[in-house]
């Protein structure tokens, strides 16, 4: 059985090390696989983002682990979804929600069963004392049911909206990778009807810039402008950093135009 872990850890600190080690001490057969600790940290529309990029690359059966938690220890609860033959386990922040793809889930479980817990639950660790536990049970055969009591809704994120004109769409940053790469909330279906040869995209502290195929479709230290493996319009700069250069952050405004004959 496959777990992936998605967490704001890094790994400076043994946080890491300690989810594996209570995952190992309840299933050591089973197989951990660290999609990414370096969602920025508090992040939780970045973890989410990961998430919902990567679950479809995973055999059905595939337990999900995401911390992104910044409400650790509050009222917010601890929860398991099972969804498209693969289960979600993280806190109801929104953080597991755009994996689901706007679609109901086929089941929600309030992760209230504390003999599938550690003995004692921090108020500061709950991927150590209830996430990590849970996901070791699970993957050992333990029926969801058996964890808690059932959940009509969750929290949802909501993606951010592209706002259509004539020959222009507005959209904005909201993931930025490790390369600083920008990506975009704009999708390649978005430009549908658009004259892909005349498209230019704009964005503060760069000149507007044409579709590549590529990174390589520029020359070193140039913007590029393309979709990416997510399928979202991606502002890079081959063999630079776009982040960096543009000092741009998240929910920056960045806008597609048609370029006049």
């Amino acid at each position: 059985m496959v777990i992936t872990l998605t967490t704001d850890f890094g790994f400076q600190d043994p946080f890491v090390g300690i989810i594996k080690g209570v995952i190992a001490a309840i299933n050591p057969q089973a197989q951990v696989i660290d999609l990414t600790h370096g969602v920025p940290p508090q992040n939780v529309m970045a973890g989410a983002l990961v998430l919902q990029h990567s679950v479809r690359y995973f055999a059905a059966g595939t337990i999900h682990v995401v911390v992104v938690d910044p409400g650790v220890g509050s009222a917010r609860k601890p929860i398991l979804i099972e969804y498209a033959d693969a289960c979600l386990i993280g806190p109801d922040n929104g953080v597991l929600s755009l994996a689901l793809e706007s679609k109901p889930p086929d089941r929600i479980i309030e992760l209230t069963n504390t003999d599938f817990h550690l003995q004692h639950i921090s108020k500061t660790f709950h991927g150590r004392d209830i996430f990590a536990p849970v996901a070791a049970h699970l993957s050992l055969g333990v029926p969801p049911s058996e964890f808690g009591k059932p959940l009509d809704t969750l929290v949802n994120l909501s993606m951010p909206q592209i706002v259509r004109g004539e020959n222009r769409l507005d959209g904005e940053i909201i993931y930025a990778d490790g390369f600083g790469n920008l990506f975009t909330n704009i999708r390649e279906h978005d430009l549908t009807g658009l004259p892909r040869e005349r498209v230019q995209v704009a964005l503060a502290g760069m000149p507007p810039g044409a579709l590549v195929t590529a990174y390589a479709g520029v020359s070193a230290g140039e913007f590029s402008c393309l979709f990416n493996s997510w399928g979202l319009l991606e502002i890079a700069i081959n063999k630079g950093n776009a982040m960096e250069r543009t000092g741009a952050k998240i929910g920056d405004k960045v806008t597609v135009t048609v370029k006049e004959d």
